[in-house]
């Protein structure tokens, strides 16, 4: 057991000595649970502000003591390399950061636990590639939904269930695709002032309604448990934990899925606004078959919701608690040498899409902006097309018009530049050869 692994270094006087780089919400919320678990130690706090991480340290609880005992830097690199830092958790939900401390931790012989979903959706499976050549781990983080849909596949399918669904909840409606950070406090209940007040950024929060961060994660799902994504993007069906093995099974059977083996994301709305019944907003989901007849009576004499047919039935959690959970992944890369989680093919793409008609000469403002979001696509479908990926959607001037609902290509754009762009290309030329072979 971890907890028994942990009392064993603790009882060493050898802690599990971290770098955090990124003090955000997550981060916070991470710094909560490290006083109340012996062995595992905070050696560096990184931030683009460093007094940013020290209130962040004291706004959790931490005494004046544990503040004294860490360093508190905007020197990523040097943290990283530190000699007294076994883990880093990259935490700066910026793609070109995330990629450029994920590297570095490798080079340094460093375990990686990526808060940073969207650096992983834009390069992740070449970063656990470079991960498992240095001897390393490379994980998704413990407590956000990818990682915990990943624990439940490998659930089902260590149990001998074949997967036919898997993915989490939000809440979803069609016209969410066109939000900016202008109107999107309406959709959460919340003035403008308050959401301000409360130091809430609009641009962040508006990701999570207009879809874009729903396909990152989805990718980030397909890509770690090898399932396959919607041609077409995400259907958003409206569901509730009863009906997923009714409504997540595949088209030929009276379901919405295209063919079993997919992620998808279910709304806690109706398409008229009506709230659905024992939604799964907060959770997570896999969808699984019995394999014989005698598996399927076993799973109706303990009491498994399933489909009509009785072989369709569905494991889910209805929360997931953030940073709260993030000990598990550092704690299994340190002690196990195991990811929660990680990237072992490229199956899953996020594609940046036009809110509205674009015009050449304008600058793409990237996930949840006033330009683009984010629509998940079969990697093949990208690699084939030069999607640009929602990741580099950022800072960049469009060279040519898009009408709106278009996705962006390469060619639509600038040439890209830097450590992001470089590591994207890299992981397309590595994975164009199997996406080829999928589409044939």
């Amino acid at each position: 057991m971890l907890h028994h692994l942990l009392a064993a270094r603790a009882a060493a006087g050898h802690p599990i000595r971290v770098a955090l780089v990124g003090a955000g919400k997550f981060g916070s919320m991470f710094l909560s649970q490290v006083p109340t678990t012996p062995g595992l130690e905070v050696a560096a706090v990184v931030d683009l502000d460093p007094e940013r991480g020290r209130a962040a340290c004291r706004a959790v609880g931490w005494d004046e003591a544990r503040v004294a005992a860490t360093r508190f830097t905007d020197d990523a690199p040097a943290a990283i390399a530190g000699d007294d830092v076994e883990v880093v958790i990259e935490a700066t939900g910026s793609p070109v950061a995330g990629i450029v401390h994920a590297r570095a931790a490798f080079a340094a012989g460093k375990h990686v636990v990526m808060v940073n979903v969207e650096a992983d959706a834009l390069c992740g499976p070449l970063l656990a590639e470079e991960a498992r050549r240095a001897g390393t781990v490379y994980s998704l983080a413990y407590g956000d939904q990818p990682a915990l849909t990943a624990e439940l596949v490998d659930w089902a399918r260590s149990c001998g269930f074949r997967v036919v669904a898997a993915g989490k909840g939000t809440k979803y409606l069609p016209l969410y695709h066109g939000v900016t950070p202008d109107d999107v406090w309406g959709h959460y209940g919340l003035s403008a002032a308050d959401a301000q007040a409360a130091g809430m950024n609009p641009q962040m929060f508006n990701s999570f309604l207009d879809g874009t961060k729903s396909a990152i994660e989805m990718a980030a799902i397909a890509n770690a448990c090898e399932l396959d994504v919607p041609e077409g993007g995400l259907l958003f069906p409206p569901c509730g934990a009863d009906d997923l093995p009714h409504v997540l099974r595949p088209r030929t059977e009276g379901g919405v899925l295209e063919r079993a083996g997919m992620v998808e994301v279910v709304s806690s709305l109706e398409r008229d606004g009506r709230p659905v019944a024992r939604d799964l907003r907060w959770g997570v989901y896999a969808v699984f078959e019995a394999p014989n007849d005698y598996a399927a009576a076993c799973f109706r004499q303990y009491g498994l919701r399933t489909d009509a047919s009785g072989r369709y039935a569905a494991m889910y959690k209805p929360y997931h608690l953030i940073g709260l959970e993030l000990n598990v992944s550092v704690l299994s890369a340190a002690l196990r040498g195991e990811a929660t989680g990680q990237p072992r093919a490229f199956r899953g793409d996020v594609a940046a899409v036009a809110k509205r008609a674009l015009r050449a000469g304008e600058t793409l403002d990237g996930e949840g902006g006033y330009t683009v979001w984010g629509r998940l696509t079969p990697a093949r479908t990208s690699l084939a097309a030069g999607v640009l990926p929602i990741g580099l959607a950022h800072r960049v001037r469009l060279l040519r018009d898009v009408p709106e609902g278009v996705m962006l290509r390469y060619a639509d754009v600038e040439t890209l530049a830097g450590p992001a762009a470089e590591a994207r290309r890299a992981m397309e030329t590595h994975y164009a050869p199997a996406a080829t072979e999928a589409a044939d």
